[in-house]
């Protein structure tokens, strides 16, 4: 008996551990994901490859990156609000 309560102590803070680190493994690589279905999803029309193009521009963080960004999703005629957000988005 006091076999399976040393496995049991020992595996539960493990797999909570573990879980931990599953939960967070998606948010750190889904920022420029995050931008580009925040543009599509407010607007549809949006050219997808520029749309692409600016998310991944602006996943570095720099401000440059994020004034390039929000420039090509503007050209596309993203409405101001949504492209600013989705650049912010870009670079979490």
């Amino acid at each position: 008996m006091r076999l399976v309560r040393r496995i049991a102590a020992t595996g539960c803070p493990l797999a909570l551990a573990l879980g931990g680190v599953v939960a967070a493994a998606p948010t750190a690589s889904a920022s420029p994901v995050g931008c580009y279905y925040r543009v599509l999803e407010q607007v549809p029309d949006a050219d997808h490859e520029l749309v692409e193009d600016a998310c991944k521009t602006g996943a570095s963080g720099e401000e440059g990156a994020f004034k390039a960004c929000y420039r090509i999703l503007r050209e596309d005629y993203v409405p101001a609000v949504i492209a600013a957000e989705a650049c912010r988005d870009a670079a979490k």
